[in-house]
């Protein structure tokens, strides 16, 4: 796993990999500003307070409330975005690592388009539901304990399918659900942090590439 992480962040940092990383994160930034000035000019135009003060106090803590809601849903919304490019990333990863292998097959796009929203989708209603655990002390614990599940999921099972029927990629990681849970608090944990969390999802796809050739080379 380790070796594997190493790997992955060498991908995303490198040439090859930079206009894809760059077009994920300036698409979730831009989508991330647009929810925090659209909350902010609606409750601007509804006038909720009679008092102009009572307005002002509402908007800037509006504004608050939503970076900090923001800081928390940039891994689905960069899921959402880096879904478009995730067979893209997964194809560079094996022609540079892996090219004596037999290269994978891409997904049809609007699968991987529909990939993508769904998966976004899912993380973020899971995000949203563990939020209010934060108010009990326990809420980065849970975060980090589903985006492991979550994460070492859906990412192992798409460089999975590249290669195997989907039922089989789903079998092969039931198979080895220890070990791709436990590479899953890697990527987990790294969308905990601020800004790094932005590269999560083309990290994992690197990573859970990684991770896969590695299962099915150690396999009889």
């Amino acid at each position: 796993m380790i070796k594997a992480a190493f790997a992955a962040f060498a991908d995303v940092l490198s040439p090859d990999f930079r206009s894809v990383l760059f077009k994920a994160i300036g698409l979730a930034l831009v989508l991330l500003v647009a929810v925090v000035a659209g909350t902010v000019l609606l409750l601007d135009m509804l006038k909720l307070a009679p008092w102009g003060w009572g307005n002002n106090i509402i908007e800037v803590a509006a504004g608050l409330g939503m970076a900090v809601l923001a800081f928390f849903m940039i891994p689905p919304v960069t899921a959402l975005f880096a879904g478009l490019y995730l067979d893209r990333i997964a194809g560079l990863v094996e022609r540079k690592h892996y090219p004596s292998d037999p290269p994978g097959r891409e997904l049809p796009t609007t699968k991987a388009i529909l990939l993508g929203l769904q998966f976004g989708f899912l993380v973020l209603v899971v995000n949203l539901a563990v939020l209010p655990m934060l108010l009990f002390g326990i809420g980065a614990l849970v975060l980090l304990l589903v985006n492991a599940y979550l994460l070492s999921r859906e990412y192992f099972e798409m460089a999975a399918m590249r290669h195997m029927p989907v039922e089989e990629a789903r079998e092969l990681r039931r198979q080895n659900s220890p070990h791709i849970l436990a590479a899953g608090f890697i990527p987990a944990a790294l969308a905990l942090v601020p800004f790094v969390n932005l590269v999560v999802p083309l990290f994992s796809t690197s990573y859970f590439v990684h991770i896969f050739k590695g299962l099915k080379r150690s396999s009889p």
